[in-house]
């Protein structure tokens, strides 16, 4: 399978990165901050410089990563401020987009709501009303714009965010009609928090034309103690899941990207020597 590193989680340092891309055989790079800059925010003579740097080393960019409409919530509305300011960036991303050659462009979405549907006395006492039917005009402009793009968008299932697992990611995609310009991005680690298994459950809910990305790491979470651990992988509550998820993916014929995610470190803070004690595990399972 097609295999990467979103590049910052080993260094900004570009160059640098690429170097230890090229130590461990990685063809794809996916691009969130080069130096100090969120992709996005570069300038058009940085952005060639990038563009210079990967292909000269042959390191296709797999997608760009930009935190659009993160931190948002329920109570921002289409076209106030803050949407704006995201819907812009967003254009700004797909500008580089076309540069780079990235077919993919990362959005987010609004800050977790935590419970969105109820029964049976729960639709009245507990659900957050409107949340979700509140995040799909927010969203739907993104669609918009990048299918005049010619580019996909893909929404990461994310930790504290509307979308944090693989079939609310699959609920949005149905509720906008908007398959054929925006697909998940799977983070099965982000999923744990939620409890949703990666091996079926995951899996199942966008095995049919709704997976556009993977990212990959190992957690341990403890919900009730609102923590959240890193793990080197294989060592966290992943462990078991990761290879029949890749066997299900070879079987399936998915060919985007899987790009690992260097954001475990063994104590030292250093995300580079996490990532060389987990890549080969990577590789090994999903290469």
């Amino acid at each position: 399978m097609k295999l990467g590193v979103i590049c910052d989680g080993i260094s900004r340092d570009l160059s640098h990165a690429v170097d230890v891309m090229d130590e461990f055989g990685l063809t794809y790079a996916e691009l969130q901050f080069v130096g100090d800059t969120e992709v996005g925010d570069h300038s058009a003579a940085e952005i060639a410089e990038i563009d210079r740097l990967l292909r000269d080393r042959g390191k296709p960019v797999s997608c760009l990563s930009r935190h659009i409409f993160a931190g948002m919530t329920k109570d921002n509305r289409p076209g106030d401020e803050l949407h704006s300011r995201h819907m812009d960036a967003l254009k700004r991303v797909i500008d580089m987009a076309h540069v780079v050659g990235s077919p993919l462009v990362r959005i987010m979405t609004p800050k977790k709501e935590q419970i969105l549907w109820g029964l049976n006395g729960a639709e009245k006492w507990n659900v957050a009303h409107g949340a979700w039917d509140a995040m799909l005009p927010l969203i739907a402009p993104a669609c918009d714009v990048a299918r005049d793009a010619g580019v996909t968008l893909v929404v990461e299932t994310g930790n504290g965010t509307m979308v944090n697992s693989n079939y609310t990611g699959r609920k949005l995609i149905d509720d906008l009609g908007a398959k054929d310009v925006l697909k998940v991005l799977w983070d099965p680690a982000n999923n744990c928090w939620c409890h949703e298994a990666a091996w079926p459950d995951g899996y199942d809910a966008v095995k049919d034309g709704y997976l556009g990305h993977v990212h990959i790491k190992d957690v341990q979470v403890d919900t009730p103690r609102a923590t959240l651990e890193v793990r080197r992988m294989g060592e966290g509550q992943l462990a078991e899941q990761f290879l029949p998820v890749a066997e299900a993916l070879r079987a399936d014929g998915y060919d985007g990207v899987i790009s690992f995610e260097s954001v475990y470190h063994p104590g030292n803070g250093s995300f580079e020597d996490g990532f060389r004690l987990c890549i080969d595990r990577f590789k090994r399972l999903f290469g």
